[in-house]
């Protein structure tokens, strides 16, 4: 249920895009977002700060493209999104007990604090791409090319990115585990 909440915007927001524009498309994912927000919250019970973060940047930056009429605001929210979420990962690692990435999953895998960073790191490179290849797209193709790439493109990315993930960190940790029995034995 809460990856319906994550996702759904993004289908509300292409079906507006093929239903009308645009201009249409970013006002139902205005609405549509800050209640995907509600709706996630009150399914964990925790606020997620990232989808929160995410749904500021889109009022902010789809309201500049609704009151200028200029699209180029909304090319842009992706990528100004992944890059700041790039930056607070890689800071994460000074600052603080645990890199985000730590916080994220430490219960889906047992790694060493340089295997934490690695991972961390791998996010920080991932959300680095993804935020630029958003804006090659916008500035190289089409408008409905970019935002089929936006709703599709960037989520079955992030799809492959994490299942690649997932599988290194099941890999090592299985590593981890057995260094850490070889050496109680």
């Amino acid at each position: 249920m809460q990856l319906l909440a994550d996702f759904l915007p993004l289908l509300f927001f292409f079906a507006a895009y093929l239903y009308d524009d645009l201009y249409f498309a970013v006002g139902v994912l205005m609405v549509v977002m800050p209640i995907g927000l509600a709706l996630k919250t009150y399914l964990t019970g925790k606020l997620d700060k990232i989808y929160l973060g995410s749904t500021i940047f889109l009022l902010v930056l789809g309201g500049a493209t609704l009151f200028y009429r200029n699209p180029l605001f909304l090319y842009w929210k992706p990528t100004v999104f992944y890059w700041v979420v790039s930056i607070v990962f890689l800071a994460s690692q000074w600052i603080g007990t645990m890199p985000i990435v730590k916080r994220l999953f430490g219960q889906a895998a047992e790694l060493s604090r340089e295997q934490w960073v690695k991972l961390n790191l791998m996010w920080v490179a991932f959300f680095i791409f993804a935020g630029g290849l958003n804006i090659y797209i916008a500035y190289s193709f089409s408008q409905p090319v970019w935002v089929k790439f936006k709703v599709f493109g960037l989520l079955g990315l992030t799809f492959i990115f994490v299942i690649i993930q997932a599988i290194w960190m099941t890999k090592v940790s299985r590593g981890h585990k057995s260094d850490t029995e070889q050496s109680e034995a």
